[in-house]
């Protein structure tokens, strides 16, 4: 809402629930709220908007109101506007928004548009003015100059020819010729050349040598800003005059000549007056008279030119406007041409008043003020629609409800549109009356009385009457009307009628009336009875009206209602309708045929009817036939009369005439005569100008009275109203002088001044800021003698001659000196005159002074004055014989006359040579400039010219020098141009218009060093292999180093890119012309790079070398050849085609392309495929095996080698005759019988259709028999042979191409003795797994054979898998690997035996593949591939499956050739998991163990607190270049900060980028703060929290916290020395009790062998708090604070946090659990500890110590007695091998007392000096990390992983948060079993768990929310081969001297650290690994809270504890320590 004043914004909600609270009843008791408005634009498009589519445009509409507007974008028609996906949209903000296009997505209905923007709200809706938007393509265009053809002497105009499609927008801006003559449009009239302000060159006075030039315009495009020449150059034609020629108008012959022209208020104009003649016209200008056909010569002045024939008028004003005649005479003819000029101001409209608030049945008037010119219409809209309203003022005679809204006035012509808007509203309350209840149609009997009621509501109070049948109810006797106000407002009114008849009956009508509106409602009662029609009055109607009549019928039930006139029914004609109801239409009503009386009949169904009759009267209006005075206006003293005649019309007539709606008898010398009864004539003798004006003849009788106007113009010639006379002003007043006259047409006043001081010749008067014309009257504002002179006015309207008048204006001045004040100098010793010359009305006298003091020429005789009397008044002289250096003074003149006085005054200044300058010094200098200042000398009284500066080298003389020349007003100046690092003497001297001054002491300055000014010399750039290129250049001249240089930037970029260079470094050689070099490495292959170089020095760097440009070596195409196809040709041959591959992934040069192929089945070999090179497109191979499927890739090769190939295609050759059968047998089968069998051809080239079987009988003729054998049947019996006769036999394979080669010849011949024989053949069959195999043996022999198998050597069996079939075949069922082997079939009779050994290969896909790591780098890892021992099938090839652990899986292929494989583009410092599969042809075989690895790099390193923190008093900058990255780039940083002793920090940044410094502002000075830094890379974040002291406002530091001193170890050895006789004491009795204790725990230890502590291991990793780059640190721990605690390390102190928080918390100070003897005491301030609460027993442990709730003073932090721990709230640094086991013991008393003294290495603060050493426990602290307690004989068993875990040492060091594993109480492994999926046992816990209960003690509850996850299960891991309880015994451990650091299991040569973030990140289900895990063993498992009570009871041993945790019942390491 637009409020007065901003409110509240709660009481803008309460205003607005009260608005709904009340709804529309407070509108109505209220007037209109004065904040609520309609519609108002504030910012209202432009008329034309024009745009090109590479900008686009953007239309903005605003509009204010209460409500807001709504803004709509419609186009002319009043429809929206839509958005058009990308051409055309509407913005949020109601824009519309034109985006930029593409030329060919013009379209014309979005982007040649008349647009319009609608505001509407609920008062109203406003329109904005059109707005015709136009959009431009940008197409090509040319302009021309074509040739002019001129006559010699005349003027020549060349025009710039520019094509319409874009002549509104591009404009000449300059003419040039091929001399290189330039002509600019300007003011310059006087020249031969002149360029118009409409774009033409025009040429006067052309002579021949014009044409001899061409002429070429310059244009430019307004949207574009594109300029161009034109296309052609024009020349001028010159052709000389042959006799005389009369003017000719170019290209119009002698026609008359009208042009039209345009042209913007203030712009220029060209009226052109083309004509030639010889000899050369005479050109005259005119301009006629508005409205008459009188001209005047146009007078020429400052504005409007003339030159030739053009006129030119500058800054046009409307008043310009008119039309111009151009007269063109020689003494041969003449012509004219004529020229409307309209010169167009812009539109626009107000409407007064804005807003007006009017009454109901008031009038309202709307005026519309516009301006502009020309203006075509005006019209209104109310709302948004057009009213048809054309006038300026809109009046509302009586408003209405509906008559409300927004108003709006648009003005127009052709060119643009302007609109105004008004609202109007409604003044007092506006309720029509409305019928809110009311009688209904009722149905009686006679009898009773009728009570009929009608209420009605509205605003005033409506008057309710009723009527019956139309005629209005009087009371009487039996009707009673009456009506009362109820409280709420409304009227009841009701009628009563007694005792109702049948003739009551009829239509009832309750009317309810105010003055804003009229309800009504009507009902008809029925009463029972007969007909009745009530009495008619007689109707009278004027003619041409439509007669509505309704029968008033009585009685009920009426069955027929009918009109009659003259006894006929009616309708009788088309104008007459009749209706059921009774009603009777006549329309267009005529006296001769509807003047009559008509009858209503109404009858019964009975048959009674009642008649009424009705008298119809038709009346005729009068018509008057239209009159006129004629159409010229009348001029005076003419006569004049009309005659209005009423053609029609009943009479009687009356006739009156009125003059401007006067009655006519007011006015003298107009007469009216009658001239019957139907005319009447009106006349006017002598007509004046008072008879100008509207005359109206009203004719009136008893149908109407009708008007009709006609308008009188006068013409009446000026007459003076006022006529100026001579005045007198005084000078420097406003005068004004009135001239006014009048006269129709109203009369031009315009003003003129005499040339010269006499009447006669005048000119217009120039306009200037001080004289001005308004509307006759002639200003002239601060009159001076100047304007003084004879003045004309004159009136002028085309009627006469007009009216002129010439008065005098003078001006009484008193004197004036022109020169107030001046200075003159003169030099000392010489003469000198000073002049004073006072203008004014003479008599003036002068007088002279000095000083101040009166001169008199007697007292000095060097001085004489003399006087000259001018016209203008007088001139005074001083002059000096010799001047002295007292004549420096001030001269003053006066002057006096009648009038007033006047002084002016003269400076007097006597000047001499300067002194010099003084105070020489030397404000600033760099290495080429110096800036010195001085102190000014004093000047001679003559200004300082200049200085002029002197300087030299040191070595040089003063005759070899420099100058520099410096402006006298400065005292500063600047040496330039001085070399760098150089000795100068520099001196100044002074100068004036007298002379120089002496010069100034010199100074010596050494100039400042600068980047070097050379370039890198002898650069060069090559390639050194694909993607490394070396630079070598050598250092820029020694001249130009200016400075020592310090290196080089070398930059490099993509060449033709407009990428920024990307520099690297290089430092300078020293050695002299040595030659520098860089590799430029990780480029692009074959790609063309450009380098630059630039030397710097410690000032900056030098200029880029120029580019050198230089490609990669070529490298391989990154992209196969495309379209590979192929198509076979013959049986041997094929051709392969294919496209080149994309030029940008060429990576070169393509020299030849490959062609691989090979026959498709053996493609899995690499051996076997062939290579064909090529340079073409396309090749053909030869040489193929016949009817051979081949598969085929295509690569290109550059010199760089083999590219990518393309993806495998294959072809199949064509079918061959086969080759001859591989073998054939010939086997007796009988005396008669032979049968032969054959092997199918080795190569059958095709599909084999049949087998030929030829026989012949040896040694006869006899002919050959042939016998065709299916292609499936393998061997032939022939029969019917002759007995011991040899037979030959043979045998060929057919393809479809026919038959081929036959075989070897085999002879056989019948015998009764058939041997055993066997007719199968040795064959090797391959199977495949899972599949059937048979291997025939087919046998002959009488007596038959007996068949036998063995395979492999062995006697076959018959089982389910294999048997014999009855033909002797094998079978053997579903083949397994094992079946592979020889079979041998042997046939054996009385006879002979035989066999044939068959070989099977079984083809499967591969075994498990072995997959090992052989290295890692921070983003790949390489894996060596080798497949399974057992393999048979040849491996075709891996897939490589790999994952980050919590992302998805990702493959990829690896050929069965690759040794290695690299999987790149991994995250830094995040662990994978990586497996293969092996493929053949088979299929994909098993999966190999999944390898689980990490890529290297860690998470960000800490810096030194003195390289990140620069502290000052109100801020802290922080370095973030001090971080290290750990390997991984790091992302960002998070920044928070907090005051020392507040709780919550403040986060300042979350998002701060590395590399940047960052400041931390808005500090309080002297205070403490905190400050944490979170450092994120992809391998996780380090926490660093640092306190520190802001400086004071001054700049000092603050005391550091009042704490207690910190002791060194030296103090504390001090101490106990000085303390022996209390220590000694306590030493000796805490020995005893160790060693007491000792004893105990063996003794139960030994009694107890699988009832052992529980240990824990902590393996610690490299933390926040110490710096890694001091080794002599790794031993020491740090504590690692929960998140929330936020307690980080100190950098670079020696001491961590956990002290911090002992000390901030009073405890024992001297005790550090990290001890260095070089602390640095104070170095930061301590962080003090928040309390912490006690829960529960937090130390209580299976040992039976079931309290530990006492509280001791400084103690809270202790640790419980006799509790077994493991120091799980610290870490060690870097060597994760130390970590320990202790064990707490307890006190004498209970309490542990504190002790002074270093605890030991890994005790924690306090703890009494003394360890508990387990077997095993310290034994190895450096050996293993893994290191165990092994349950079984308390023997030390250190761990080895299992070969399944690749990378033990994952998440060891950095991770802050460990899992530990537990000793196995049965025996075996000391690791139980991890689950199949995930063998990696430096798993960590899930990020819920970082922070669980592990601080133990007082850190278990505070920070529950972090939950306890349990842990147990995933550090429980050991081998997946021996899940559960573990493997039966250890592996064996590493070498005593390993460090696991440094461990490479399966070669991995990996980090051993991995991030906290990736480390903590493992959240998913992982089976057996995860956060609660079931016991196998049901009867063993325990919840929390049964462990805690048994322990508390003492009921579970350590047995039992062993069992969960071995069993990963969902104990974390940290909840079973603080159950």
């Amino acid at each position: 809402m637009n409020m007065p004043n901003e409110r509240p914004k709660w009481l803008m909600l309460y205003a607005a629930v009260a608005l709904i609270a009340c709804g529309s009843q407070c509108f109505a008791a209220n007037p209109p709220d004065a904040d609520q408005k309609g519609p108002v634009f504030l910012k209202e498009p432009t008329n034309r908007i024009d745009f090109s589519n590479s900008t686009g445009a953007e239309i903005e509409c605003k509009a204010s109101g209460n409500p807001m507007p709504e803004i709509i974008w419609i186009r002319s028609d009043g429809t929206a506007v839509g958005d058009v996906p990308g051409l055309r949209q509407i913005s949020s903000d109601g824009k519309l928004v034109f985006p930029p296009f593409r030329a060919e997505d013009y379209r014309q209905e979005v982007h040649a548009q008349v647009y319009a923007c609608l505001a509407r709200n609920q008062f109203g809706s406003i329109i904005s003015r059109d707005v015709h938007v136009r959009a431009v393509v940008a197409q090509y265009y040319d302009t021309d100059v074509n040739k002019a053809y001129v006559i010699r002497g005349n003027a020549a105009v060349l025009k710039c020819e520019i094509p319409s499609f874009v002549a509104d927008f591009v404009s000449v801006v300059s003419w040039h010729t091929d001399q290189n003559e330039d002509f600019l449009p300007g003011s310059e009239y006087d020249g031969k050349y002149l360029v118009l302000p409409s774009g033409e060159l025009h040429i006067r006075e052309v002579g021949p040598e014009d044409g001899y030039k061409s002429y070429q315009c310059r244009t430019k495009h307004r949207l574009t800003g594109e300029t161009r020449l034109s296309a052609t150059k024009g020349r001028l034609v010159i052709t000389e005059p042959v006799g005389s020629v009369s003017p000719q108008l170019n290209g119009n012959g002698n026609q008359e000549h009208i042009t039209l022209t345009r042209v913007p208020k203030m712009g220029s104009v060209t009226l052109m007056c083309p004509a030639q003649a010889y000899p050369v016209p005479f050109f005259r200008w005119y301009k006629f008279i508005e409205g008459t056909t009188r001209k005047q010569a146009v007078v020429l002045n400052d504005r409007v030119k003339q030159v030739s024939g053009t006129l030119i008028i500058k800054d046009a004003v409307v008043e310009d406007s008119g039309k111009y005649l151009c007269v063109v005479n020689n003494s041969v003819g003449g012509e004219s041409v004529e020229t409307v000029l309209t010169v167009t101001a812009p539109l626009s409209a107000k409407i007064d008043p804005p807003t007006q608030t009017v009454d109901f049945g008031r009038p309202a008037v709307f005026t519309c003020q516009y301006t502009g010119n020309p203006i075509k219409t005006v019209s209104w809209m109310k709302d948004g629609k057009v009213i048809g309203h054309s006038e300026p003022v809109l009046r509302i005679e009586s408003v209405k409800k509906e008559d409300k809204g927004m108003y709006q006035c648009f003005v127009r012509n052709d060119q643009e549109s302007a609109e105004a808007s008004a609202e109007l509203k409604l003044g007092g309350r506006f309720d029509p009356p409305v019928i809110r209840q009311a009688f209904q149609e009722e149905t009686m009997e006679p009898g009773p009385s009728v009570f009929l009621k009608c209420v009605a509501g509205g605003n005033p109070t409506p008057e309710i009457s009723w009527e019956l049948d139309g005629k209005k109810i009087a009371n009487n006797d039996r009707y009673q009307v009456g009506q009362y106000v109820t409280v709420n407002g409304d009227v009841v009114s009701y009628l009563n009628i007694t005792s109702v008849h049948a003739n009551d009956g009829g239509l009832y009508k309750c009317i309810a009336k105010s003055k804003v509106g009229v309800a009504e409602h009507s009902a008809k009662l029925n009463v029972y009875g007969l007909p009745y029609i009530r009495q008619m009055e007689k109707k009278a109607i004027v003619a041409g009206e439509t007669l509505i009549v309704t029968c008033p019928v009585a009685g009920y039930p009426i069955d027929s209602i009918v009109w009659e006139r003259d006894n006929r029914a009616l309708p009788i004609n088309r104008k007459q309708k009749v209706f059921p109801n009774g009603t009777l239409i006549i329309e267009n009503v005529e006296r001769n045929s509807d003047q009559a009386t008509y009858t209503c009949v109404a009858k019964n169904q009975e048959g009674y009817s009642a008649r009424g009759s009705l008298e119809v009267q038709v009346m005729a209006p009068p018509k008057i036939t239209p009159f006129s005075f004629g159409e010229e206006p009348a001029n005076v003293e003419d006569s004049l009369s009309v005659t209005c005649l009423i053609t029609t019309g009943d009479l009687p007539i009356d006739i009156e005439w009125f003059f401007n709606d006067y009655g006519i008898s007011s006015y003298s010398g107009i007469s009216v005569m009658k001239g019957g009864k139907r005319n009447s004539v009106l006349s006017i003798d002598s007509v004046q100008a008072r008879h100008a004006g509207n005359y109206s003849c009203r004719a009136k009788n008893h149908a109407a009275a009708v008007n009709y106007t006609t308008v009188l113009i006068v013409n009446v010639p000026p007459r003076w109203i006022l006529e100026p006379t001579d005045k007198a002003f005084a000078q420097g007043s406003d005068a004004k002088v009135e001239c006014k006259a009048d006269g129709f047409p109203k009369p031009q006043v315009t003003w003129k001044k005499a040339v010269g001081d006499t009447p006669g010749e005048y000119k217009d008067l120039k306009k200037s800021d001080n004289i001005r014309v308004e509307e006759g009257t002639l200003h002239v504002d601060n009159i001076q003698k100047t304007n003084e002179g004879y003045y004309l006015c004159e009136a002028i309207n085309g009627i006469g001659s007009g009216l002129s008048a010439v008065i005098m204006i003078s001006v009484q001045a008193p004197p004036e000196f022109t020169e107030k004040l001046r200075n003159q100098t003169a030099r000392r010793g010489e003469p000198a005159v000073l002049q004073c010359e006072a203008k004014g009305e003479k008599p003036i006298g002068i007088l002279w002074n000095m000083n101040n003091m009166r001169l008199d020429p007697k007292n000095d005789n060097r001085y004489t004055i003399r006087e000259e009397i001018l016209s203008t008044g007088v001139m005074s002289s001083l002059s000096i014989k010799r001047t002295e250096r007292s004549d420096s003074a001030l001269f003053t003149c006066v002057a006096t006359n009648a009038f007033g006085s006047d002084d002016a005054s003269i400076n007097m200044i006597v000047q001499e040579v300067p002194e010099m300058p003084y105070a020489l010094k030397v404000l600033d200098k760099s290495g080429r400039s110096v800036q010195l200042s001085w102190a000014q000398p004093y000047d001679g009284n003559s200004p300082l010219d200049r200085y002029i500066i002197e300087f030299k080298r040191s070595r040089a003389s003063w005759s070899e020098i420099d100058r520099v020349i410096v402006p006298g007003h400065t005292t500063e100046a600047q040496v330039q141009k001085l070399s760098p690092a150089t000795t100068y003497n520099i001196r100044i001297v002074a100068e004036n218009a007298i002379g120089t001054s002496q010069s100034s002491e010199a100074v010596t300055i050494i100039t400042a060093e600068e980047a070097p000014s050379g370039k890198p010399q002898n650069i060069k750039v090559e390639p050194v292999n694909q993607t490394t290129m070396r630079v070598t250049w050598k250092p820029p001249p020694r001249t130009e180093w200016n400075g020592e240089i310090l290196g080089y930037y070398v930059g490099y970029k993509l060449s033709n890119t407009n990428s920024s260079y990307v520099f690297e470094t290089i430092n300078f050689i020293t050695e002299e012309g040595k030659e520098h070099n860089l590799e430029l490495q990780n480029l692009r292959v074959y790609t063309q790079y450009s380098v630059v170089i630039q030397a710097f020095n410690k000032i900056g760097a030098g200029p880029l070398s120029e580019e050198e440009k230089q490609f990669t070596a070529e490298g391989t195409p990154s992209q196969p050849p495309s379209d590979t196809a192929c198509t076979t040709l013959t049986s041997q041959t094929i051709r392969v085609g294919w496209v080149s591959p994309p030029l940008e992934s060429a990576n070169g040069v393509i020299k030849t392309y490959k062609v691989v192929y090979a026959p498709s089945d053996e493609w899995y070999d690499e051996t076997k495929r062939h290579y064909k090179k090529t340079a073409s497109s396309d090749t053909v191979l030869h040489g193929l095996k016949k009817y051979t499927n081949y598969t085929m890739q295509v690569l290109a090769t550059t010199a760089g080698g083999d590219g990518v190939r393309s993806v495998p295609i294959h072809c199949q050759t064509e079918p061959d005759v086969p080759e001859a059968p591989t073998d054939v047998k010939a086997l007796v089968m009988g005396n008669a019988a032979i049968l032969v069998s054959w092997r199918p051809p080795a190569q059958p080239n095709g599909i084999i259709t049949q087998y030929t079987v030829y026989s012949k009988a040896e040694g006869a003729e006899t002919e050959t028999k042939t016998q065709k054998v299916p292609h499936y049947q393998m061997s032939f019996e022939a029969t019917e042979l002759e007995k011991n006769k040899p037979y030959e036999f043979w045998v060929t394979a057919s393809t479809t191409i026919g038959e081929g080669q036959q075989s070897k010849s085999i002879v056989a011949m019948p015998s009764d003795q058939v041997p055993a024989k066997i007719a199968s053949f040795d064959d090797t069959f391959t199977a495949t797994f899972k599949e059937d195999a048979k291997m025939p043996c087919l046998a002959v022999g009488a007596p038959q054979p007996e068949i036998t198998w063995k395979i492999k050597g062995v006697e076959f069996s018959a089982n389910d898998r294999m048997r014999v079939l009855p033909d002797g075949s094998l079978l053997i069922k579903s083949v397994n690997r094992q079946d592979a082997g020889d079979y041998s079939c042997h046939a054996e009779n009385s006879i002979a035996k035989d066999s044939i050994t068959h070989k099977l290969i079984v083809l499967a896909p591969p075994q498990s593949p072995h997959v090992t790591l052989s290295a890692t780098t921070t983003d790949a890892l390489t894996v060596k591939l080798k497949p399974h021992e057992g393999d048979t099938a040849p491996l075709h090839g891996y897939t490589l499956h790999y994952k980050p652990e919590f992302g998805e899986w990702e493959t990829s292929e690896v050929s069965v050739d690759s040794q290695k494989h690299n999987i790149e583009s991994l995250l830094c410092g995040s662990r994978y998991q990586v497996y293969a599969t092996g493929f053949n042809n088979i299929g994909a075989g098993e999966a190999s163990d999944i390898l689980n690895t990490r890529t290297k790099g860690q998470k960000p390193k800490l810096p030194e607190k003195p390289r990140f923190i620069e502290v000052s008093s109100n801020s802290v900058s922080l370095h973030f270049k001090a971080w290290k990255d750990g390997g991984c780039p790091m992302s960002h940083f998070v920044v928070e900060s907090k005051k020392r002793d507040q709780i919550e920090w403040n986060q300042i940044s979350n998002n701060v980028k590395p590399d940047n410094n960052y400041v931390v502002l808005d500090l309080e000075p002297a205070t403490w703060y905190n400050l944490r830094i979170t450092a994120h890379n992809s391998a996780g974040f380090t926490v660093a929290e640092y306190d520190f002291a802001t400086l004071t406002v001054t700049g000092g530091t603050i005391a550091p916290s009042r704490d207690l001193p910190e002791l060194s170890a030296e103090d504390t050895i001090r101490i106990i020395l000085s303390n022996l006789n209390l220590v000694v004491p306590v030493v000796a009795a805490l020995l005893v009790i160790i060693i007491a204790i000792i004893v105990i725990c063996i003794l139960r230890s030994k009694g107890n062998h699988h009832k052992d502590d529980v240990v824990y291991n902590q393996t610690m990793g490299p933390g926040a708090t110490l710096d890694k780059r001091r080794p002599d640190l790794r031993d020491e721990l740090g504590y690692i604070a929960p998140p929330n605690r936020k307690l980080p390390p100190v950098p670079g102190s020696n001491y961590n946090t956990c002290d911090r928080i002992k000390r901030g918390r009073g405890g024992l100070r001297s005790n550090h659990s990290t001890w260095d003897p070089r602390r640095n005491p104070n170095l930061y301030e301590e962080l003090k500890a928040p309390p912490v609460p006690m829960h529960g027993n937090h130390y209580g442990h299976a040992h039976g110590n079931a309290e530990c709730h006492y509280r001791h003073p400084g103690m809270e932090d202790e640790i419980c007695p006799y509790a077994t721990f493991h120091l799980l709230g610290f870490r060690e640094e870097m060597d994760p091998t130390k970590a320990m086991n202790f064990q707490t013991f307890p006190h004498q008393n209970g309490h542990a007392g504190p002790v002074p003294g270093h605890a030991g290495t890994m005790l924690p603060p306090g703890h009494p000096g003394h360890v508990h050493s387990r077997s095993g426990s310290q034994s190895m602290p450096r050996a293993n990390r893994y290191q165990r307690k092994n349950s079984q004989g308390g023997q030390s068993s250190i761990y080895t992983p299992a070969p399944e875990y690749d990378d033990p040492a994952n998440c060891a060091e950095e991770d802050q948060y460990r899992r530990y594993t537990r000793v196995n109480s049965q025996g075996g492994s000391l690791y139980s079993g991890p689950g199949p999926e995930y063998d990696d046992p430096a798993n960590c816990a899930p990020e819920e768990d970082q922070y669980g209960s592990q601080y133990g003690g007082p850190y278990g509850q505070p920070y529950d929310h972090y939950g306890s996850r349990g842990s147990m299960g995933r550090r429980s891991i050991g081998s997946a081969r021996n899940p559960g309880n573990g493997s039966p015994e250890p592996p064996p451990p590493p070498p005593r001297n390993h460090d696991m650091s440094n461990s490479s299991f399966n070669d991995s040569k990996e980090s051993n650290e991995i991030s906290e973030a990736e480390c903590d990140r493992d959240h998913g289900p992982r089976g057996n690994y995860g956060a609660v895990k079931r016991s196998p063993q049901p009867k063993d498992q325990r919840t929390t809270e049964e462990m805690r009570k048994l322990i508390e009871r003492n009921e579970t041993g350590p047995k039992q504890l062993q069992l969960q945790q071995t069993n990963g019942a969902g104990f974390t390491a940290y909840d079973t320590m603080a159950v």
